[in-house]
């Protein structure tokens, strides 16, 4: 009798501790962090890091993971059916497609934020202080985003036209796959000159702004934001989107020098 009682306190015992770790396991997952997946134009990477941790510092369980690119691309990844919570596009353009094939919550779709084109060029170079001077014969080389699928680019050619210098400097014209890769061209000194806009100019000290882009010579920059039909977590995404039209959202934005639009 007295071994069958070591034998069932032991057991028992055993019983006990398993039970208590399949508690603690299932207790983990339950407060692990949620993902809340975010599909962004490259302008917008260093705000929304800061944005992010911001946001993190009143909701530790929920984990924000960006997916930064140009808004083209991003926009055909959701049309292929990825895994995407919220859209932040660099312009209307790509939010309206999506809308038409019906993959954006209604009603979800604001504005955001604006923002700005300039002129850049290498630090330490002189001789250009205007768009018009892109003609010069020692600007061999001016890179804007792809106008095809890169709205900075397609703001950098509307300025182009308007100032009926398009035509003319398409031999010198460098397109790369989105505006941050534009913003390295010219730091690293690889050409003469670039389009891009105010925010990421801002970012490096090892370029130069020239001149700011007269407002009427392109479209209005407009990032708006909405939430995927297919939103895993579609209440949470709601709750950031209306984190990011906050007053400590919105003060961040404007301190990377994006425009309030309200």
């Amino acid at each position: 009798m007295a071994g069958y009682g070591r034998r069932g306190f032991i057991f028992y015992s055993l019983f006990g501790l398993l039970s208590a770790c399949t508690v603690a396991q299932v207790n983990q997952q339950q407060s692990s962090a949620i993902n809340l997946t975010i599909s962004a134009a490259s302008s917008l990477k260093d705000v929304l890091n800061a944005i992010a941790f911001q946001y993190n510092q009143e909701n530790t369980n929920l984990k924000i993971i960006y997916n930064f690119g140009s808004s083209g691309s991003l926009q055909q990844q959701i049309e292929q059916g990825a895994p995407i919570d919220i859209f932040i596009s660099a312009s209307p353009q790509q939010m309206e497609a999506l809308k038409a094939k019906n993959l954006l919550i209604p009603e979800s779709e604001k504005p955001l934020v604006g923002n700005q084109m300039v002129l850049i060029v290498p630090q330490g170079k002189t001789g250009i202080s205007r768009f018009e001077q892109l003609t010069n014969p020692d600007i061999n080389k001016i890179v804007i985003g792809e106008p095809g699928s890169v709205p900075a680019g397609q703001y950098a050619q509307e300025i182009l036209i308007n100032v009926g210098l398009y035509n003319t400097i398409t031999p010198k014209l460098v397109f790369a796959n989105n505006v941050r890769q534009a913003l390295t061209y010219v730091e690293m000194g690889n050409v003469d000159a670039g389009i891009v806009y105010k925010t990421d100019a801002q970012l490096s000290n090892q370029v130069k702004m020239v001149a700011i882009a007269s407002p009427n010579s392109h479209r209005p920059i407009i990032y708006p934001v909405a939430i995927l039909k297919n939103s895993k977590y579609p209440d949470l995404a709601k709750l950031f989107v209306q984190f990011l039209f906050q007053q400590k959202a919105q003060q961040i934005f404007k301190d990377y020098g994006f425009q309030i639009l309200t």
